[in-house]
């Protein structure tokens, strides 16, 4: 029998530090913030926070989620082009039996691991770049998936009247998102007026990488109302680049995306502190571009703030932690539609004290995880590093 999810209490959570420092409270009603600043109402379970940093639930932009348990080459050498790189990871996979075998996992299997990877880091909503698969929609998947979106690979994999078409057929209050300009060579650079020239550079346009733009292509797209997905630490590996950005991050035209672990480092709180290590994005630009920027560009208008209304997805971080130096092991709490999912004990359980809960251990620190997704990730044949399952006190049938 499927176990159902935990009875939805309203929340006032006491105490809590916003980005400015000021302390507040934060009324949770179902699955949607019902006010910040206002007491509690009679019946209302009352959780003090004690001063634990607040933010909306992070939103990663970019990610390839089945591709997250494959190991990334190290091929020693940078690109002129991505095509390259996916000729040589292609050999790759013909080539060796471990990488063969990785991929052969079962598709959903590398889809939760995905997203385990994004949960952990804080992020609440990720935007899947491949098909929207069936099991992205499951009560039990660890995180929201963008479900309303437009997409095709790129000019190089689907060619110009794929792509034209694929755009064309994306309603126009839905984000379109391709990966453009991911290179360095001339053809990289013409990506962008290949895409204009076929119609498929709109307000609903997301281009990903985007290495390759030059400033007057900057400009433009930012004339389209346009964005840029921003996945530095993939850029870095591939090519030894990454995009100019700094213009475009203060007109709110940038997104932060890991990409998989594939090509990226890790997980968003990765992106974050590699963001912050290049000197480019100011502290305050850097929370945009996982909470505010973010959901504007993917046209998530209930989500990315702490507002009356918005969706309960929430991070809590202990007091004071700056978003560009948190690790996944500082996570206090997440929660999705009001619901605490992954956390320290003591702040998960007060929240949703109904819920079952696994213990487990996240880079060597104490956790607990829903054990609904716990018991997806004990019976996956593949495991997400860092993260040991200790003892179940429940788990999904």
């Amino acid at each position: 029998m499927t176990k159902m999810p935990p009875t939805r209490s309203n929340i006032t959570l006491i105490n809590a530090q916003l980005s400015d420092g000021g302390i507040t409270s934060i009324r949770i009603a179902g699955p949607r913030i019902d006010a910040l600043g206002a007491a509690p109402h009679p019946g209302d379970l009352i959780v003090d926070v004690e001063g634990d940093r607040v933010l909306p639930g992070l939103i990663n932009a970019h990610d390839h989620l089945q591709l997250n348990t494959l190991t990334r080459p190290e091929f020693e050498k940078h690109y002129r082009h991505v095509r390259e790189w996916i000729s040589d990871v292609n050999a790759y996979r013909r080539s060796d039996p471990k990488f063969q075998a990785a991929i052969a996992v079962a598709r959903d299997e590398r889809l939760l691991i995905g997203g385990v990877k994004n949960l952990l880091s804080g992020v609440t909503t990720v935007a899947h770049h491949d098909p929207f698969y069936p099991f992205l929609s499951s009560l039990f998947f660890p995180t929201s998936v963008v479900r309303d979106y437009g997409w095709s690979h790129s000019l190089y994999v689907d060619g110009e009247e794929e792509v034209r078409s694929s755009y064309h057929a994306t309603p126009a209050d839905w984000p379109w998102i391709i990966h453009a300009g991911e290179g360095l060579d001339d053809e990289a650079g013409r990506e962008f007026e290949r895409l204009d020239a076929l119609g498929c550079l709109g307000s609903n346009t997301l281009l990903v990488h985007g290495i390759a733009l030059n400033h007057a292509q900057r400009l433009r797209l930012n004339l389209a109302a346009a964005g840029l997905i921003w996945c530095p630490s993939s850029n870095l590996h591939l090519f030894g680049r990454t995009a100019d950005v700094a213009e475009l991050v203060g007109l709110g035209r940038i997104a932060l995306g890991t990409d998989s672990r594939l090509s990226g480092a890790g997980d968003l709180l990765d992106e974050l502190r590699l963001a912050n290590d290049l000197g480019v994005v100011d502290e305050c630009s850097l929370e945009s571009l996982v909470t505010t920027a973010s959901a504007r560009l993917l046209r998530l208008h209930d989500r990315g703030m702490l507002r009356a209304g918005a969706r309960a997805d929430i991070l809590l971080l202990p007091a004071r932690t700056r978003l560009a130096e948190a690790s996944r092991a500082d996570v206090r709490v997440v929660l999705i539609d009001g619901i605490a999912r992954y956390g320290d004990r003591h702040r998960a359980l007060p929240i949703t004290p109904d819920a079952q809960w696994t213990d487990i251990w996240v880079d060597g620190r104490a956790k607990v995880l829903d054990s609904r997704i716990a018991g997806l990730v004990a019976d996956a044949g593949i495991h997400e590093s860092g993260l040991e399952l200790t003892r179940f006190t429940g788990r999904a049938a």
